[in-house]
């Protein structure tokens, strides 16, 4: 059997990473810009984005069914022409998957533990 790249999923990643980080912009950066040291009234304006939050956190959990999907699916492994991925590239993607994902996971859920922090 001939071997192929694999599918990539880095698109759907990127674009589930986005969603996340706009997803907590309005918990994120205000605390990240007070700990670097930068002020303002301006600052406050930023959670006006907080109503944006469940369509973006519904973004990224699209996105990574898509990754998911592309990586964990039926397709994944050998096409209907008896083709084959390359089962260390094919292992390497879907370990950062889970790294992005719980990375992302952290993203989305920072409004609810950032109260521990503070």
């Amino acid at each position: 059997m001939a071997r192929l790249p694999a599918r990539s999923s880095l698109p759907a990643i990127i674009a589930a990473s986005l969603a996340a980080f706009a997803a907590s912009v309005c918990c994120v950066v205000p605390l990240v810009l007070v700990l670097l040291g930068i002020s303002g009234a301006w600052i406050a304006n930023l959670t006006a984005l907080d109503a944006w939050r469940p369509w973006f956190s519904a973004a990224t959990l699209g996105c990574l069914g898509l990754a998911f999907w592309a990586l964990y699916g039926p397709a994944s492994r050998c096409r209907t022409d008896g083709e084959c991925v390359d089962p260390r590239v094919l292992y390497r993607r879907r370990r950062w998957l889970w790294i992005a994902t719980v990375l992302i996971g952290l993203l989305l859920l920072f409004p609810y533990y950032v109260g521990w922090f503070l």
